[in-house]
């Protein structure tokens, strides 16, 4: 297991992780998450927590790998992975999110006849993806200049997933850049896709299904698949950390 946290260049916590995330309504949250397949946990980061994780990038001894969108079809901008130790309020964040949003996925999976349960601890959750043969960490930091873009996709990442994952926007819109709407679509059976664009400001961050979530119709639950993404940029620069649940092959 490699769960230990960095001491390398310390992001400053302004409240412990587990006391800002008490402070949300988690039954509102999962309304929303329920409803639309996403919900915004409102300054989940300070500003200069922001700032500090976007000073990140460069460093590259923070990182296990960087992506260039267009070399792969995934868009245009770049991302890099984490490596484990992951920086110690990531490694929070990831730790202390996780429980809440276990319930929520557990609830899917029983509706939609998917027989994996999550455990409550993510460290146990964590220990079942190496098992599995996913070890790799999945956080991530995107970078988007104008012209920028990411292709509506799924991170997935290997046979185990986690269902919902978060993203928090670390820029703050009209004032670092424009454009780069988060975006999330959704395809039902027989019918035509819905988008949901979702508004963010710096700190906020948005909790979205990852691939299938369950809908109530009239014969019971079913199945809808649902891809995320990011609008162009028209000016400045975005940074975004992505906080993925289950690891990677």
């Amino acid at each position: 297991m490699h769960t230990s946290t960095s001491t390398i260049a310390p992001i400053p916590a302004e409240r412990s992780v587990a006391a800002r995330v008490d402070t949300y309504d988690w039954q509102a949250l999962a309304a929303e998450l329920d409803g639309f397949g996403c919900a915004i946990l409102p300054k989940l980061l300070a500003p200069q927590e922001c700032d500090a994780i976007a000073g990140l990038y460069p460093q590259e001894h923070h990182f296990r790998s960087h992506v260039i969108m267009a070399r792969h079809g995934f868009g245009k901008g770049e991302y890099r992975y984490f490596s484990y130790p992951l920086p110690a309020l990531l490694a929070g964040l990831r730790s202390t999110l996780y429980p809440r949003l276990a319930g929520i996925a557990n609830g899917w999976n029983e509706r939609m006849g998917i027989a994996q349960r999550y455990p409550e601890d993510h460290t146990c959750f964590l220990k079942q993806c190496h098992e599995a043969g996913q070890t790799r960490p999945t956080p991530l930091l995107l970078q988007y200049v104008p012209g920028d873009f990411n292709c509506l996709h799924q991170d997935l990442y290997g046979a185990l997933a986690f269902p919902i994952q978060v993203a928090i926007l670390l820029s703050e819109p009209r004032r670092d850049f424009t454009g780069g709407e988060f975006v999330l679509t959704e395809q039902r059976p027989r019918m035509q896709s819905r988008a949901e664009v979702v508004p963010l400001r710096q700190g906020d961050a948005v909790a979205f299904a990852v691939h299938n979530r369950p809908v109530r119709g009239a014969k019971g639950n079913y199945r809808v698949n649902l891809r995320h993404g990011v609008s162009r940029v028209r000016s400045g620069m975005r940074h975004t950390v992505g906080i993925i649940f289950h690891d990677a092959r």
